[in-house]
């Protein structure tokens, strides 16, 4: 819970630090601007706001592997969702607003996250998990989309190195398989769930783990 907390301010003080032009640059989400995927964020806190006070009674049927939908099919940017999300960011008109919005809400669920009983039964996506899991979950959510951010903004700060080597470790028990050893965590993040396509080289080293990627997760 600790690492969502460090992953989590990570992301938003990156946010926070970004001058107003890069809100316009391109983003490592298909079809989506900085700026679009900032205001992704912002519901995505307020999801994990939600969850947090969705108490559920019955067993857990889910944990933070098995909370991830995984297809092998990268998303094209024409979901309707995603097309909302694009409407929304833009009504924003000013990169300060979307900022504040992401501060206020996100500064909130951070504290509701820190508040929260490890053990306790949330109901989320017709799923129940233990507030611990679904935490982590989130851990591989914000630092992928902290690569997301900075993507195409070599002056960015970095997501945490530990947010980096927790969420390669989640990626590669859901792939039931290894990254090669030399692999910066970056690099497995985003060859693995497609965010980058693998060089020739880079496809040998994996060698059967190639023909099953990339891990679109959902």
């Amino acid at each position: 819970m600790d690492l969502f907390s460090r992953s989590w301010t990570a992301l938003r003080t990156a946010v926070a630090e970004l001058p107003d032009e890069d809100f316009a640059r391109p983003s490592d989400c298909t079809g989506w601007l900085v700026r679009d995927l900032v205001c992704h964020l912002v519901i995505d806190a307020q999801d994990v706001l939600i969850t947090l006070v969705t108490p559920a009674s019955a067993e857990p049927t889910h944990d933070a592997l098995t909370y991830w939908n995984v297809t092998d099919t990268p998303p094209a940017g024409d979901d309707p969702l995603d097309a909302l999300t694009v409407r929304l960011a833009a009504a924003y008109e000013e990169p300060r607003l979307l900022k504040f919005h992401l501060d206020d809400i996100g500064s909130a669920a951070g504290r509701a996250a820190g508040l929260a009983e490890p053990g306790l039964r949330v109901g989320t996506q017709e799923m129940i998990l233990t507030v611990e899991h679904y935490l982590s979950a989130y851990v591989l959510e914000w630092t992928l989309h902290h690569l997301d951010l900075i993507a195409h903004l070599p002056a960015a700060a970095q997501p945490p190195a530990e947010g980096l080597a927790r969420s390669r470790a989640m990626l590669e028990e859901i792939a039931g398989a290894a990254f090669p050893a030399a692999w910066s965590d970056q690099d497995a993040l985003r060859v693995g769930t497609g965010r980058r396509t693998p060089t020739d080289a880079e496809r040998a080293e994996l060698g059967p783990l190639a023909g099953r990627l990339p891990l679109v997760l959902g």
